[in-house]
């Protein structure tokens, strides 16, 4: 067992033949120790080590013949290798961009056949099981895309596989495509492809051929390929963006699923590996009708999709966290991938050196994600990805591992082991049966969105589980959601909206969100809410408490409501409008001063201190007219006020504050997380803007986070916090005078004592310690410590029960306390 608490199942280094200029066995073996040797500081950790290949672009399994002897094109280009936009905009007249010109990486790049290939992998494998002493296994890659090499077989031989315009008109190869007849021959087809052969079968039976006779292990699907038609795009078969065609998705579904089976029944034993879309599933479903639930549950022996890597691109990382939970909320093993983007082997950047700016918020904020599984028990990544361990020219800088590995281990050794602050009760099941029957999928649409939208603006959510696994979860652990929000869309399900009620009657917290028009009549109640004629387009919010704070522009008042992209209109209105266990806490008012809540509380007595909330959202976005866009297009912060912001403020009922003091709403705010590891909370996150302060508390007092100082505010901690950041947090205090108050660790300096933290700068506080599970008998609290902390007035804490855990608390410290175990 590692030093970290647990295994890493598989390390995988992606990497391209760019760093093997010298192509002699003796050039290879010392390139390859080389690259195994930066690296060893991680694999050492780890089970398995994979090495995936971005060798070309998988044409080289679509063109394989079976003779080794045969030169095959690689990945030697910078820029897009095939180049399908067909109009040159006018930024680049004179066509200089690496996304409409090709280039090469080295002057007269070698040419390589199969056969020094099936050598070439024979070594590194060789040289990669001698330097880590672990088994070694080659993936192969296939990608869609024109990016990674030239491809004849694509866009010159069977462009009519190409249905996807990710990247320009007929760009990707779309899984359920068919190929034209074609005589050449070919290693599973000698005598040539038949006029209407499924693109699965064909992939399949060469796959079977080529990674057999190379000496693979593992193939990787790229870029989305096999999850829909637009893996990349908001629209995709089912929603073109101005309505969504509910019938094409069963015929979607049936598509993509004969891609799977035809795949298996050509090439059935060898592992898959996956990338997934850049999407959520509920987008997936709701524009590209793609059956996840169907392909996890096939029985197609593949490994889940790991999280985007496009943030970094677009900075959207609201997206890349809200997607992979999505994706991860079931899963069709045990295993599931973490990917770092460590270099680009075809686009001259490197993300950490130059993208993330050498700050690892991409890696602390996907490793504070964890799922829990139908047992109950957090189920973690198992297997770290790095796209990849080369740059586009070949690049292998020691600087990159060097920087990155000690992020990914101190993350990995401080993995969450209980749900966090929020948990995402992921309706898994329901959305893919909405999509399917057709009837609600706008509301799938609009749910995923929504929460991206949330999370991006700083809602604290890093937990998942889906319906399904929540129901044998809670028979198997009761009180495993006690110390976590769940948060779910209004359920209409009779079964799960009953195990809610449960939840709230034995004090439970629950925070729902969505549209109300189909939800369980209980849960209606529960709300004190019933539905009315629906309002949307420009509203008013009228709200008593803004989400956050700005110092020189007001919060704007304005609401957009688009009945497409936002789940239907809004419908709700109080059904007592005298219940005193209920809080509105805002309304939307239409243009004819139609009134509609949008946001409530209820903390009914029955309850035993459960409390209920929700929001109804809206998805602050319009919907791009450009077919092939990526991404919404944001309203103007200045302008509108976001619905999605009302998840944080929300919180305030449960006693928990996350709010963000800015000069105007339109800078960007923090994406937050708190995960829970050996009882100690652990605070992390990714600021855009770094002149932007936040405040927080939680309902044991404000967050003291160590190696910190701040001013609490109005029972609040506040920080300023750099662009990437994650603290551990085992100190709450409570006092009503403002002051400064600072947290850091000290050295133990006494036989027996493992760790200490001081604290200074309390004014009457009362002090909540959540202490590593064990040590609770051992814990010392010293006031005005003085060296060698022997004598003193040492007080005995009380220990509590709080909703969070179990603390010891101690009371009117002032000054400086010193906590030793």
């Amino acid at each position: 067992m590692s030093y970290l608490g647990r295994q890493i199942n598989d390390v995988t280094l992606e990497l391209s033949l760019r760093p093997f200029t010298d192509t002699t066995e003796a050039g290879i073996r010392a390139k390859a120790r080389e690259i195994c040797m930066q690296w060893y500081p991680l694999t050492k950790h780890a089970d398995r080590v994979s090495l995936m290949l971005w060798t070309s672009d998988g044409s080289e399994i679509l063109d394989y013949k079976g003779n080794l002897d045969e030169v095959f094109e690689w990945s030697y280009t910078i820029g897009v290798a095939n180049p399908r936009v067909e109009v040159l905009p006018d930024s680049d007249p004179n066509k200089k961009c690496i996304h409409h010109t090709t280039y090469t990486y080295i002057d007269n790049p070698p040419k390589h056949t199969y056969r020094w290939y099936k050598r070439f992998l024979e070594i590194i494998r060789e040289v990669c099981g001698e330097v880590s002493g672990k088994p070694v296994r080659l993936v192969a890659t296939f990608d869609p895309g024109p990016e990674f090499a030239k491809s004849k077989f694509k866009y010159e031989k069977h462009p009519e596989i190409c249905l996807g315009g990710t990247m320009g008109k007929a760009s990707f190869v779309v899984c359920y495509s068919t190929l034209h007849a074609d005589k050449g021959a070919y290693a599973g087809y000698p005598d040539g492809i038949p006029e209407g052969t499924l693109f699965g079968e064909f992939l399949g039976r060469q796959s079977k051929y080529f990674l057999k006779d190379m000496g693979f292990d593992s193939l990787w699907l790229s870029n989305g390929f096999g999850f829909g038609m637009e893996t990349w795009g908001m629209y995709g078969a089912v929603f073109n963006g101005k309505e969504f065609s509910p019938a094409k998705a069963n015929d979607v579904k049936k598509i993509s699923l004969d891609f799977w089976t035809s795949f298996r029944k050509e090439c059935p034993d060898i592992p898959l590996r996956t990338r997934g879309t850049n999407q959520t599933t509920g987008r997936d479903l709701a524009s590209d009708g793609v059956p996840l639930r169907e392909i996890y549950r096939g029985g197609f022996n593949l490994e889940p999709p790991p999280n985007s890597p496009w943030a970094a691109l677009n900075g959207d990382f609201g997206l890349e966290l809200a997607g992979w939970m999505s994706h991860i909320a079931e899963i069709p093993g045990t295993t599931y991938p973490y990917r770092f983007y460590t270099h680009d082997l075809w686009f001259l950047n490197s993300p950490w050196i130059d993208r993330y700016g050498r700050e690892p918020h991409d890696i602390f904020l996907p490793l504070s994600i964890a799922r829990i599984d139908g047992a109950g028990k957090m189920s973690l990544p198992t297997d770290i990805n790095f796209l990849s361990i080369d740059g586009t020219h070949g690049e292998t800088p020691d600087l990159v591992p060097n920087e990155v590995i000690p992020h990914v281990l101190n993350c990995i050794g401080t993995s969450p082991d209980a749900p966090g602050l929020c948990t995402w009760l992921y309706p898994f099941d329901e959305y893919h049966d909405m999509a399917y029957n057709g009837t609600r999928i706008g509301e799938v649409f609009f749910g995923d969105w929504f929460i991206r939208t949330a999370i991006g603006n700083g809602f604290p959510m890093n937990t998942v589980i889906s319906t399904k696994n929540y129901r044998t979860a809670v028979k198997s652990n009761p009180k495993l959601f006690s110390g976590t929000i769940l948060v779910t869309p209004v359920p209409s399900d009779a079964g799960i909206a009953g195990e809610l009620l449960a939840h709230l009657a034995a004090g439970g917290r629950l925070m729902l969100y969505g549209p109300t028009e189909h939800a369980d009549k209980r849960i209606l109640a529960a709300l004190n809410l019933m539905n009315d004629e629906p309002v949307s387009g420009e509203l008013t919010a009228e709200y008593d408490i803004p989400p956050d704070i700005l110092t020189e522009k007001k919060f704007p008042k304005k609401v957009r409501h688009n009945e497409l992209s936002s789940g239907g209109g809004i419908h709700t209105v109080l059904s007592d409008k005298k219940d005193k266990a209920t809080t509105v806490t805002a309304q939307a008012v239409s243009t004819k001063g139609k009134k509609r809540v949008i946001a409530l509380s209820r903390k009914a007595p029955a309850w035993n201190g459960g409390i209920l909330t929700w929001v109804r959202g809206s998805n602050s976005f319009t919907l791009p007219e450009f077919k092939g866009a990526h991404l919404p297009e944001m309203l103007d912060q200045n302008e509108y006020f976001y619905p999605e912001l009302l998840m944080r403020t929300m919180l305030a009922s449960f006693g928990v504050r996350t709010a963000v003091v800015k000069r105007e709403n339109a800078q960007k705010n923090p994406v937050l997380v708190v995960s829970r590891h050996r009882n100690a909370f652990y605070f992390g996150g990714y600021s855009p803007d770094v002149t932007v302060s936040q405040l927080f508390r939680l309902p044991e007092g404000a967050p003291i986070l160590n190696g910190l100082t701040t001013r609490i505010i109005n029972g609040q901690s506040s920080y300023h916090m750099s662009t990437a950041w994650r603290r551990e947090c085992r100190v709450l205090i409570d006092q009503k005078t403002d002051s400064d108050v600072s947290c850091n660790e000290q050295c133990s300096g006494m036989v027996g004592v493992t760790r200490r933290v001081r604290l200074r700068g309390m004014k009457n506080a009362t002090i909540r310690f959540f202490a590593e599970p064990g040590t609770e008998d051992r814990v010392s609290f010293l006031k005005n410590p003085r060296d060698p902390f022997l004598k003193g007035d040492f007080v005995k804490p009380r220990r509590e029960q709080t909703g969070n855990g179990v603390c010891l608390t101690i009371d009117d410290v002032s000054d400086d306390l010193l906590i030793s175990w």
